[in-house]
């Protein structure tokens, strides 16, 4: 599917799973090289951007949504800017580009600064929507890592390894995704003057500021999940030896028992108390003060 926008003479054309048809459509109108068309027809596996005399291709992979997309981890957009036009071309439905197709004089109207229109303005829509799609999902993210803090000072470490591990691959797809954005919008935004002009100066390095924002935001919420499974893996173990000593005391306080059930059970001739009137109870009284004695030592020891 296909549509076209315009706004005082720039042109966008924003392509969601185009045909072959559409692509040789939009090749020929904006004079395409044909490599290039052919990678406007499938998805690309890695970011790349190149260059060409009058206009620059580049793809970038934005994190997808958890909420809408399943498994999905990343989201495709390639993008053709050149001076009077932008071709924008994805695989999957995008949010933030149906947003601004929704709104696009509007926002062109809004947004434009004094001096000639041109598709910087647009590319600054589109990056700033598309990057502000990032920020919802962090936002998701950071309310999860609050549930979790929580969590894990009300006793439920053990139930928060498994939700830790799931936040923590959700940033990990962040990560990855917005890692490969540095190299090419820096690379756009230094040839970008020279192909276009000065004028798109201004607007690259938004789209660069956009970027370095939600990757920020990424590392300090990535650091913050790192501190929290510390602390909760701390607490776990605090806790799996308080246990373990627990253990180690009440087979010290049994040992003594176990012992003296032991040597008046043995099978002699003659065992001292054995076989008196009261025999069981002497020996049961003799383990109870054993047992107490050994409790108020390991008391006195503070060793719980």
């Amino acid at each position: 599917m296909v549509e076209r926008y315009e706004q005082q003479g720039v042109v966008w054309i924003d392509a969601e799973n185009p045909t072959p048809e559409e692509i040789e459509t939009i090749a020929q109108e904006f004079n395409l090289a044909p490599l290039l068309s052919q990678e406007l027809l499938a998805p690309t596996l890695k970011p790349r951007v190149d260059l060409y005399p009058d206009l620059a291709f580049f793809v970038l992979h934005f994190p997808a949504s958890r909420h809408t997309h399943g498994s999905a981890s990343a989201q495709e957009v390639d993008i053709v800017l050149g001076k009077g036009f932008m071709v924008s071309v994805h695989y999957d439905t995008i949010a933030a580009i149906y947003d601004l197709s929704r709104s696009f004089e509007a926002a062109m109207l809004l947004h434009k600064n004094s001096g000639k229109f041109h598709s910087g303005h647009v590319l600054f829509e589109l990056a700033q929507r598309l990057y502000q799609e990032v920020e919802y999902e962090l936002d998701a993210i950071e309310d999860s890592i609050s549930v979790i803090e929580s969590a894990i000072f009300s006793g439920r470490e053990r139930d928060m390894v498994a939700a830790i591990s799931g936040v923590s691959r959700e940033l990990l797809n962040q990560k990855r995704s917005l890692a490969t954005h540095a190299d090419i919008l820096g690379l756009l935004e230094q040839s970008g003057p020279a192909l276009f002009g000065e004028t798109f100066k201004t607007y690259l390095r938004g789209v660069s500021a956009f970027h370095f924002r939600a990757q920020n935001r990424v590392l300090a919420l990535t650091d913050t999940v790192v501190e929290l499974r510390k602390t909760n893996d701390s607490l776990l173990n605090a806790h799996q030896n308080e246990i373990m000593k627990n253990l180690t005391i009440m087979a010290f306080v049994t040992y003594p028992l176990t012992l003296v059930a032991g040597l008046f059970g043995m099978n002699t001739t003659y065992t001292p108390i054995v076989g008196l009137p009261n025999g069981f109870w002497i020996i049961s009284a003799l383990m109870v003060v054993l047992g107490v004695v050994f409790f108020l030592y390991f008391k006195l020891k503070r060793w719980f």
